[in-house]
């Protein structure tokens, strides 16, 4: 039996997990055209100062799906960490336990702010306050109803205008429901609950962590997936994607000044939903490139110090939700990888930005010194040399959700669904704020929708759509 031919666009943890599965099982011949010279896309990593560093903080979540964390296991061996969460969090000038534990909030959180909070807890009780129906909810709807007026003053609602730019009136309700694990005080109990011994469950306080960095885990389904057959072109900007009567035809690629031609079956796509459009050949009519222009995508600029010291602290990660302070998360990779060069370590800070704002053309030496005057701000002023300073760029490291932003992410997913052969998928693909280990369930999932005569099972895939709504992100 001739294999069909699935073209994968983009070789980030989707669309190398959905390439590993095809060839696996042997259900079709995968070509994956990718515009970096490299795999991973955001999930990737790369070498600063002898040390691996990631583009920002990103973990292994115990939630993983046990057939994909069963995968990851045989691919990276004892590579695959098993590391403690130690993080913590900047509130009102204190420094918080994150995840929450129980001692640490008696004895650290401000008692002014656990006052308020209590307070919010007892008007809860007794007056619910409702949530608009349908799409007229907001962020600050569904937080403020949840968790009261405290919480979301001091944390969640300067954190939020930080990371996505807009003011939490201005995000859908989505935006909360995907992306706050803990949005009543209940969860909040069970999230601080669990890390009481005795109540703690299963992969509680623990996450997964390749000891080479987080791109390993892309490099080893890259690896598996050559290995099974696949065809990975690198550096490979995809330019069109060419379709009639319904069906996805061909994919035209640039490498190297020269344009290529690959013919599909199938097109599984993990671009940005917003870019893939704006490739489609012929063009896509006039009122869905509008819908595409109505999404928007949070850029960032990491910013990495390198420090002649061993550690800079005990930490994995800070997160600071202060408005005076500019950077939203603080990492060390070393103290995520266990790994690195002796007296000299690498610290990621993340700087939310927009590409029209002034941050974003800052050159390396003044972004650095930002993140210096931030941290010192904070109580974290740098005392070793500060060797070297190197910044990257994401234009899309987050999707906003602002109000509305439904009907238009709906009508471009309706016309990529009109297609019998073309799929988006992945955090990009699907405008979410997935994990990896989401992105990677979407992957397996798509790669059990191939059925034995070459097809692809629409109806199965609408069903495992719906499953990946109820995603939540693992902070």
């Amino acid at each position: 039996m001739t294999l069909p031919r699935v073209v994968v666009l983009g070789a980030g943890p989707t669309g190398l997990g959905a390439a590993f599965q095809l060839t696996r099982r042997r259900r079709a011949t995968v070509t994956v055209c990718e515009q970096a010279s490299v795999v991973g896309g955001n999930a990737g990593s790369f070498e600063l100062a002898g040390q691996n560093v990631d583009y920002g903080s990103h973990r292994l979540h115990p939630a993983c799906d046990p057939a994909v964390l069963g995968d990851l296991r045989t691919l990276l061996g004892e590579d695959l960490q098993t590391r403690p969460r130690h993080g913590r969090i900047r509130l009102r000038g204190r420094w918080i336990h994150f995840p929450l534990k129980p001692v640490d909030l008696a004895l650290r959180i401000p008692p002014d702010f656990l006052a308020g909070v209590g307070r919010d807890a007892l008007v809860k009780l007794w007056r619910r306050r409702g949530v608009p129906a349908g799409e007229d909810a907001t962020f600050a709807d569904v937080l403020q109803a949840g968790l009261g007026r405290t919480i979301c003053r001091d944390f969640y609602f300067p954190y939020a205008r930080k990371v996505w730019g807009c003011a939490p009136s201005e995000l859908a309700a989505t935006q909360a429901r995907r992306r706050v694990g803990a949005s009543s005080f209940a969860k909040l109990a069970r999230k601080v609950a669990a890390a009481i011994p005795g109540l703690r469950p299963e992969g509680a306080g623990i996450f997964y962590y390749p000891r080479k960095g987080y791109g390993q885990i892309s490099d080893a389904l890259y690896d598996a997936a050559v290995a099974g057959g696949a065809k990975v072109h690198l550096a490979a900007a995809v330019r069109a994607v060419h379709h009639a009567s319904g069906r996805a035809l061909a994919v035209r690629y640039e490498h190297e000044g020269a344009l290529h031609t690959v013919e599909a079956d199938h097109v599984w796509s993990t671009l940005p939903l917003t870019i893939l459009v704006r490739v489609l050949d012929p063009a896509p009519p006039a009122a869905i490139l509008e819908a595409a222009s109505s999404l928007k995508f949070r850029s960032m600029i990491l910013v990495y110090l390198v420090l002649e010291q061993n550690r800079f602290s005990e930490y994995d990660a800070h997160y600071f939700p202060e408005p005076d302070i500019r950077i939203s998360r603080l990492s060390e990779p070393k103290n995520y990888s266990t790994v690195g060069p002796a007296e000299r370590t690498v610290l990621c800070a993340e700087l939310p930005c927009a590409p029209t704002e002034s941050e974003w053309r800052l050159p390396d030496a003044e972004l650095g010194q930002l993140v210096a005057d931030d941290l010192a701000r904070a109580g974290l002023r740098i005392a070793a040399p500060v060797k070297e300073v190197m910044i990257r760029r994401l234009p899309h490291a987050y999707p906003i959700y602002r109000r509305g932003y439904e009907s238009h992410f709906r009508e471009l997913d309706a016309y990529i669904d009109g297609f019998s052969n073309l799929l988006t998928l992945g955090r990009q693909g699907l405008f979410v704020h997935d994990n990896t280990h989401h992105a990677l369930a979407m992957a397996y999932a798509a790669a059990t929708c191939v059925d034995d005569d070459g097809g692809f099972d629409r109806t199965r895939w609408r069903s495992y759509r719906r499953d990946f709504d109820r995603h939540v992100v693992e902070d």
